[in-house]
Formats: C-alpha cells, structure tokens, sequence
C-alpha cells in the first residue's frame, strides 16, 4: 500500500490569490497593513504571506502558519 506525501496542500484558490499579489507587487501596486493603508511591500516573502493571508480570510484551504 502506498504511503501518503506528507508535503503540504495548497488549493487552487490559495495559488490564485497568491498569483494575484505577485503581480501587484512586481507592478509595485502592493499594499501591507489593514485595508491596504499601509507601506509598500518591498519582498517576494512578505507579498507571498499576505497572498497567502488573503487566501485564508477567504477560506481556502491552506496549511497552518509556522507558530
């Protein structure tokens, strides 16, 4: 019997959300804090988490944050 990956499981929304902040950060349109009122998102890393974030408030299903 074979095993199960434990790699971890992203949805296709998550992916999507994140797709969508990376191209607002590479058109430098990224925004952090609440409600976008925040400084620019200046790396990859932070667009990634708040892509990330987003996909989670949405509901879609993504692993549990690193505590």
């Amino acid at each position: 019997m074979a095993r199960k990956s434990k790699k971890r499981k992203y949805s296709k929304g998550s992916q999507k959300e994140v797709k969508n902040e990376m191209h607002r950060y590479k058109r430098g349109k990224a925004k952090s804090g609440k409600g976008g009122k925040g400084g620019k998102v200046k790396s990859r890393k932070q667009a990634i988490a708040i892509g990330l974030s987003e996909a989670r408030k949405s509901g879609a299903r993504v692993p549990k944050q690193k505590s």
